[in-house]
């Protein structure tokens, strides 16, 4: 009992007596305290060296593990008015569904009969190639007439020159044998007055040689005529041989230049034809894109453009599809400072929101309410939080995520680490020092996940 007041009752009262003042004398404060702290310092050595895992603690959120199973925005591919509704938010549907009927609003495709007529032009266009390719083939022909002509009749012409250049020399000998007669003739003539001076001859005999003079005169001059009319026609067959070749040669050029501009005409109307053709299949493939379809089994969340006659751009998005058959992951955000630490196959313990949980961080064994997961690919580079994005799929060996967990839904992640003991986890957290350092066996952080039912490479 303590003594503050004053006033003592140890002479007026038998404490032997009472039971408390018993209790009282007989205890020791100092070696109660004293076994309290030694019992307390046992316990924390203990503690201590027991074994505790070291984690990165995160928060996520729920996506599906390939791109192509998260909720895609189903966009118009063309400008138009939605006419028709075939579906209803909330609504399962499958690949190749139709969602919505949109009508044109461009002028330039509002003919109903737009692809018919155009594939009429097509057959024009086609047509007119036939008649294209008809053409240069009958222009081939003549061309090849043309050539046969230039060759027979430079074969004449050059028979023409050959027959000149042989009378030329027929005329020549005559003119040679038409000058020595005439020099005979002179000769003989001589003889005889000298003859006749000589009283050997007549006078008779004397201008029958003098007309014979003249006569081989006469002969000499009508052969030098042929000889010169002779060389007239060589000359006049020369420049009908270079007639002939000018002409036909002539006749060719225009047949080639009609040629050319035939065929210059003909890419000119297969340009137009391929033209058309794109123009046909850009009309084909357009009235298409009329009826927006399912790309894969899904459900519809939400209807983005709504209304019947409302007018919407190529692009904007329509409806929202969430797929069906989805493998879930979840992505957690690690800060740079942690990111060395996370490798590709990474034991994680991921808390869902909405499931009750009991967590012992340093003790993932005997918590409850926490499910396995394993990174399975890790960004190369930061995000807009300045954190750097990993994605965790579910452990095959642990018990399957839950059924009710939706794409979106926040989760908390623990990224399980080392086993140090708890001494050193208290020692490393009171300094700030990073959890341990370590590369697992094996190490590919390049690893990326495949689709559902594929195992890792």
């Amino acid at each position: 009992m303590l003594n503050i007041s004053p006033y003592s009752i140890r002479n007026k009262v038998k404490e032997k007596d009472f039971r408390s003042f018993g209790l009282f004398d007989d205890t020791e404060p100092d070696k109660l305290l004293k076994r309290l702290l030694v019992a307390l310092f046992v316990s924390f050595i203990f503690i201590s060296f027991l074994p505790w895992t070291q984690n990165v603690r995160s928060k996520g959120k729920v996506t599906a593990l390939s791109p192509s199973h998260r909720p895609q925005e189903l966009n118009s591919l063309i400008d138009g008015r939605i006419e028709e509704w075939f579906v209803q938010e909330g609504q399962k549907v499958k690949k190749g569904d139709s969602l919505l009927f949109i009508s044109e609003t461009k002028e330039s495709y509002f003919d109903p009969r737009l692809i018919e007529r155009t594939q009429e032009q097509l057959a024009a266009k086609r047509q007119s190639l036939d008649f294209y390719e008809d053409k240069i083939k009958a222009l081939d022909n003549q061309i090849k007439a043309i050539e046969q002509n230039r060759r027979l009749k430079q074969e004449q012409a050059r028979n023409y020159l050959r027959q000149a250049e042989l009378k030329i020399q027929a005329d020549s000998i005559d003119y040679q044998a038409a000058i020595t007669n005439l020099e005979i003739a002179q000769r003989q003539l001589e003889r005889q007055e000298e003859l006749y001076e000589e009283g050997l001859k007549s006078l008779t005999d004397l201008e029958s040689r003098r007309l014979k003079l003249q006569e081989a005169l006469a002969k000499k001059i009508s052969a030098e005529s042929k000889l010169l009319s002779s060389q007239n026609q060589f000359l006049n067959a020369q420049i009908e041989l270079n007639s002939v070749y000018n002409e036909y040669t002539d006749k060719l050029q225009k047949a080639y230049s009609e040629q050319f501009s035939t065929r210059s005409n003909l890419q000119d109307a297969r340009m137009e034809v391929v033209k058309i053709e794109n123009q046909l299949t850009n009309y084909q493939v357009r009235a298409g894109y009329y009826y927006v379809t399912a790309p894969q089994d899904g459900y519809i969340t939400e209807a983005v453009s709504t209304g019947i006659g409302e007018n919407i751009k190529a692009g904007e998005p329509l409806i929202t599809l969430m797929p069906d058959n989805i493998e879930y992951a979840v992505e957690m955000y690690v800060k740079p400072m942690n990111l060395p630490l996370m490798h590709v196959g990474n034991d994680v313990r991921i808390i869902f929101d909405g499931w009750p949980t009991i967590v012992f961080s340093g003790w993932p064994n005997i918590s409850y309410g926490t499910f396995g997961g394993e990174v399975v690919a890790i960004d190369r580079f930061i995000s807009d939080n300045g954190m750097y994005r990993l994605l965790v799929k579910q452990d095959p060996e642990e018990p399957e995520w839950p059924e009710a967990i939706r794409v979106g839904g926040g989760a908390n992640t623990l990224a399980l680490l080392h086993d140090v003991p708890i001494w050193y986890e208290i020692w490393r957290q009171i300094n700030g020092f990073p959890p341990n350092y370590y590369n697992p066996e094996n190490e590919d952080n390049n690893v990326v996940y495949e689709e559902k039912g594929k195992e890792k490479k």
